[in-house]
């Protein structure tokens, strides 16, 4: 499970044994935790789960994901072509 972000706290990080779910990152700050599907075509994520969180904190995770949208796109397929 890389991680591919460390911001503000945030651990952004992949699993490698997800089936065969969408793009997505989960992401994780002390007891909190979320995972997020990332839309390509639209620019646009969606929560998939979040434990422990307020709406400031998912505030700020959404805001770290689309600040670094394009580069979690890159690692996603870096990791999935390692997959393979």
């Amino acid at each position: 499970m890389p991680t591919i972000l460390i911001i503000l706290g945030w651990r952004l990080f992949f699993y490698s044994n997800e089936g065969n779910e969408p793009i997505h990152v989960h992401c994780r700050k002390a007891d909190m935790e979320c995972k997020y599907w990332l839309d390509r075509d639209h620019f646009d994520i969606e929560e998939v789960f979040a434990y422990n969180m307020s709406p400031k904190d998912k505030r700020q995770i959404r805001k770290i994901i689309y600040d670094h949208f394009e580069y979690i796109e890159e690692q996603w397929d870096e990791f999935q072509r390692r997959l393979q």
